[in-house]
C-alpha cells in the first residue's frame, strides 16, 4: 500500500501529467460553463419568443373583443328589429365598418338574417361559454381548419356577431400542437379558441407556486394573459421545441478547448520552473550558493550593538539573488529547511564562533521553521555545534512566527527545553500571526520582535498605527523585551525609545552585513550607515 502510494504521489510530480490533467479539468469546466450558457440562453430566447407570441395575441384578442362589442353596441342601438332586405343591408354594413367582424346576424325567432346567407356558422344553439349581464360569448364556434369559418362569436339582445379564424392567425402563426384557449370555471376547464384540444389542467404541477406569466414545464410552455374580467383566462400553450445549439457555443466550444491548452500549458511550464528550482535548491548548498548575512540589533539608548539576526540568502552563479519568500516556503514544503537551518548554524558558529567567545554579551537569533519548532531535534544539532565551538548557549537564540506554532503544547515543550539549557525564544513578526495576550501567557518566550508594518505605520493615520505601541504595553505587562524591525528613520527610533522599547534594528543603523563586516562594526565598536550591503559578500 505505501508503495502504491508512493507511486501515485510520484505521477502528481510529473509536469506532463499535471499538465494534462490541467488541461482536462478546465477545459471540461469551461465546456460544460458554455454548455450551460448556451442552453440557458437556449431556454430565454425560447421564453422571450413565447413571451412576445402571447402579447402579441392578447393585443389582438383585446382589439377583436372591443370592436365586436362596439358593432352589437351599433346594433342594437339601431330601430330595426325585422328580419328583411333593410337588417340584412344594415348587417353588411356593420362588417364594412369593423375590420375583424366576419359576420353578423338577427335572429328572429327561427329566421336568421346574415351578412353571409349561406354560412351557417352562427346558427348554432349550443349555450354560450360565458354569459354576462350584457354580452354572451361563444368559443370555438368551429374546429374546421377554415381561415374563413367564425371562430369567436358574441351576442347582445338578437344580434350576433363573429370573427374569423384568419382575424387571429394574421398576427401569429400557432406553432403544431399550440393551442389558444380560454380557460372557464375557476381553471377547471379550457377551450381551445385556435389549436388543437389539450387536457386540462397540464399534468405538471398545477395550478403553479409561482405568479410569472410563463411557466416553463419539462415539456410545454404555458403562457397565461392578463385578463379584466376573472370569469375567464387566457393561455398559450406550446410544445418545448427541440434543444437547438445555439450559434454562440460553436465559438464558446473551441475557446474553452483553447483555455484548456493555455492552463495546461501553463501548469506544464510553473512545474518545470518549480522542479527547477526545487533542484537548483538541493545543490545550492553543495555549491556554496547560499551565504549567511546578519542584520545587525542595537541599544536604542547606546546606539551599541547588541547582536544580529542571521539571514539566509541564495546567490545564484550568475550574480542574482533569489528573494526568500521565493525558496524558503519551498524548502519548507519539500522538507529541505532542516538542512538549510543546520546550514545556517554551523556556518554562523564558524564564522563568528570567535566573536561570541570574546563577547559574551553578543547573541545571534535564528529563524526556525515551524518543522523544526514541532520536534526536538534542533536541540540535539545545537549542543553538538556549541560544545564543538565552545560557545555558550545564551549567545544563540531562536525566532519563531506566531504561524509556526501549529501544536500549541507541542511547541511549548521543545521552545521550553531550549530554554532550560539557556537559550533565549522570540516570537517574530508579532501581531501579523494570531497570538492573543492569554495565547502568549502561556509560551516560554523572552521576546517580541514587532513587524515593520507597524513600525511603517507609526506617524501616519493608518488603520494599523496604533498597533505598535498596543503591542510594546502588552510586552511590558509580561515582562518581555521588545525589538523593533525595520526603523528606517529617527523619528520612528525616538518614539520607540519614549514608549520603552530598549532595542531595534533596520537600515537607520545598518544593512545586512556579511560576517566580515559584522565582526568589523563590533570590533570597532562603530556603526555602519550608507550603501546597502546586505548584497555584498
Amino acid at each position: 500500500m505505501p508503495a502504491a502510494r508512493e507511486r501515485l504521489r510520484s505521477w502528481f510530480y510529473r509536469p506532463w501529467f499535471l499538465a494534462m490533467l490541467a488541461a482536462a479539468l478546465s477545459a471540461t469546466l469551461l465546456m460544460a460553463a458554455s454548455l450551460y450558457i448556451a442552453m440557458n440562453q437556449v431556454e430565454q430566447n425560447e421564453s422571450r419568443e413565447m413571451n412576445a407570441q402571447g402579447e402579441r395575441f392578447l393585443a389582438r384578442l383585446e382589439q377583436m373583443f372591443g370592436q365586436l362589442r362596439e358593432s352589437l353596441d351599433d346594433l342594437e342601438a339601431q330601430p330595426l328589429r325585422t328580419c328583411n332586405d333593410e337588417m340584412i343591408a344594415t348587417l353588411q354594413q356593420i362588417s364594412f365598418s369593423y375590420r375583424f367582424v366576419y359576420e353578423a346576424a338577427f335572429m328572429e325567432g327561427n329566421r336568421i338574417c346574415s351578412n353571409r346567407p349561406r354560412q351557417e356558422g352562427l346558427a348554432m344553439i349550443r349555450p354560450a361559454d360565458l354569459r354576462g349581464p350584457t354580452y354572451s360569448y361563444w368559443l370555438n364556434t368551429t374546429t374546421e381548419p377554415d381561415e374563413n369559418r367564425a371562430a369567436l362569436m358574441l351576442s347582445r339582445g338578437n344580434f350576433r356577431v363573429a370573427t374569423s379564424r384568419g382575424h387571429l392567425t394574421d398576427m401569429v402563426d400557432l406553432s403544431p400542437g399550440s393551442s389558444l384557449m380560454v380557460v372557464l370555471d375557476h381553471g377547471k376547464r379550457a377551450i381551445p379558441v385556435l389549436g388543437a384540444d389539450q387536457a386540462w389542467p397540464p399534468t405538471e404541477p398545477w395550478p403553479p407556486t409561482s405568479s410569472d406569466a410563463l411557466q416553463v414545464t419539462q415539456t410545454r410552455l404555458i403562457y397565461r394573459m392578463p385578463t379584466n374580467n376573472p370569469e375567464y383566462q387566457l393561455v398559450l400553450i406550446t410544445p418545448r421545441t427541440a434543444m437547438h445549439v445555439p450559434a454562440v457555443w460553436w465559438w464558446l466550444l473551441p475557446a474553452s478547448l483553447a483555455l484548456g491548452i493555455f492552463f495546461g500549458v501553463l501548469v506544464f511550464l510553473l512545474v518545470r520552473q518549480r522542479q527547477s528550482l526545487d533542484a537548483e535548491l538541493q545543490g545550492a548548498i553543495r555549491r556554496g550558493e547560499l551565504q549567511v548575512l546578519y542584520q545587525p540589533i542595537f541599544d536604542l539608548d547606546s546606539r551599541n550593538c547588541v547582536g544580529a539576526e542571521a539571514l539566509l540568502r541564495w546567490r545564484r552563479p550568475d550574480g542574482t539573488l533569489t528573494s526568500p519568500d521565493l525558496f524558503i516556503p519551498m524548502a519548507e514544503n519539500t522538507g529541505q529547511i532542516r538542512q538549510m537551518t543546520d546550514f545556517v548554524l554551523q556556518r554562523l558558529l564558524e564564522q563568528l564562533g570567535q566573536l561570541l567567545r570574546a563577547n559574551p554579551q553578543l547573541y545571534i537569533s535564528v529563524n526556525l521553521a515551524a518543522c523544526d519548532v514541532m520536534v526536538p531535534r534542533i536541540g540535539q544539532v545545537m549542543a553538538r555545534l556549541l560544545t564543538l565551538h565552545r560557545v555558550a548557549a545564551k549567545q544563540i537564540a531562536f525566532e519563531v512566527t506566531e504561524r509556526g506554532l501549529v501544536d500549541v503544547v507541542v511547541a511549548r515543550e521543545n521552545l521550553q527545553s531550549l530554554r532550560d539549557v539557556g537559550h533565549q525564544v522570540l516570537i517574530d513578526d508579532f501581531g501579523t500571526g494570531y497570538c492573543s495576550l492569554a495565547y502568549l501567557q502561556t509560551l516560554p518566550v523572552d521576546c517580541l520582535k514587532i513587524d515593520k508594518a507597524f513600525i511603517d505605520a507609526l506617524g501616519h493615520d493608518a488603520a494599523s498605527s496604533g498597533v505598535a505601541p498596543h503591542i510594546i504595553h502588552m510586552a511590558q505587562a509580561l515582562q518581555l523585551k521588545v525589538i523593533a524591525e525595520g526603523i528606517e528613520h529617527e523619528a520612528q527610533a525616538a518614539f520607540l525609545s519614549s514608549e520603552g522599547v530598549k532595542f531595534g534594528q533596520g537600515w537607520l543603523f545598518a544593512h545586512a552585513l556579511s560576517a566580515v563586516q559584522f565582526i568589523e562594526l563590533i570590533t570597532r565598536g562603530r556603526r555602519l550607515a550608507g550603501r546597502r550591503m546586505d548584497d555584498e559578500a
